[in-house]
């Protein structure tokens, strides 16, 4: 099979990877960022020069981008996918994106015969790297059925949620879970700390009693630790707050703790926070709070 690979960043330049080196497809890859793409020519893919030629020839083109418009631009857009795409190709969108936006898109190359799946990934991007992603994908069962060694290439766990749009409505479910617990670690670990609480002796016994979380066993160490690069940042974590509530209002449905949570990160966006990880909250309540739940920079 011949892959077509356009976004190598953060994310998706890890499951790029591991298509090339689990698969035996042939992968082009496009990205605006040379040495993006030069990580995984060095593995044995093929670099193209425009979304066109990466298109083109492919019998499945996926693309990992950062931003709804980006996706929108890129499939849509002049001399994009589309523009470029025939009958017979199918197209994958592993970003995290609007569902109705899938859904238009989805529109837009099905009345051209392409099939589309929308398969967002949860993780991170140290299982982006380790191939241990969960892979959420929407679409007709069919194409789903055709793309299962390129979902198994990529990730651990790869669940089929629906129809088109389903897979980014369940990675918003589960993105506003993590989301709202990382606020709520970040309080609980300052008011411990501001009661005279040891932070290593919360982590120790709250990640075996029933307050733990994985937001709190993945995002505690790195609080103690002061270490706030990023897996995600906090930009990209309330553009996914964004989607949340805009989609939650779509629905009518009150998401209360999402929007209050999503403040927080505004709050930490604007105190310079924004590139760094998720973990960097917990800078927002030592300020409010007075108090310093670890040493460190």
């Amino acid at each position: 099979m011949k892959v077509g690979f356009i976004g190598v960043g953060n994310m998706g330049g890890p499951m790029c990877r591991n298509i090339i080196k689990r698969s035996n497809h042939q992968v082009t890859v496009f990205d605006l960022n040379p040495a993006a793409v030069k990580t995984c020519t060095d593995l044995g893919g093929s670099a193209a020069k425009s979304i066109a030629e990466t298109t083109k020839g492919a019998d499945v083109v996926m693309t990992s981008l950062p931003m709804p418009k980006d996706v929108e631009a890129v499939s849509l857009g002049d001399n994009g996918i589309l523009a470029n795409i025939t009958k017979g190709q199918t197209y994958i969108d592993l970003s995290t994106n609007a569902p109705s936006m899938v859904k238009k898109i989805g529109a837009a190359f099905a009345a051209k015969g392409i099939a589309m799946l929308d398969a967002p990934v949860s993780g991170g991007t140290e299982r982006a790297a380790s191939g241990e992603l969960s892979i959420i994908v929407g679409g007709a069962p069919e194409t789903v059925a055709a793309c299962k060694d390129l979902f198994e290439a990529m990730g651990k766990n790869v669940f089929h949620v629906g129809a088109l749009g389903q897979g980014l409505a369940m990675k918003l479910v589960n993105n506003m879970l993590v989301q709202v617990n990382t606020v709520a670690v970040a309080e609980a670990l300052v008011l411990g700390v501001k009661a005279g609480l040891d932070p290593q002796t919360i982590y120790d016994v709250v990640r075996v009693s029933t307050g733990t979380s994985f937001a709190f066993e993945s995002r505690a160490p790195k609080m103690l630790a002061r270490d706030f690069a990023p897996g995600g940042t906090i930009d990209i974590s309330f553009k996914d707050q964004e989607l949340e509530t805009a989609f939650a209002k779509q629905l009518g449905v009150p998401v209360l703790l999402a929007n209050v949570t999503q403040q927080v990160y505004q709050v930490a966006r604007a105190a310079g926070f924004n590139k760094e990880d998720g973990s960097a909250l917990i800078k927002v309540f030592e300020r409010l709070a007075g108090v310093r739940v670890s040493g460190g920079a």
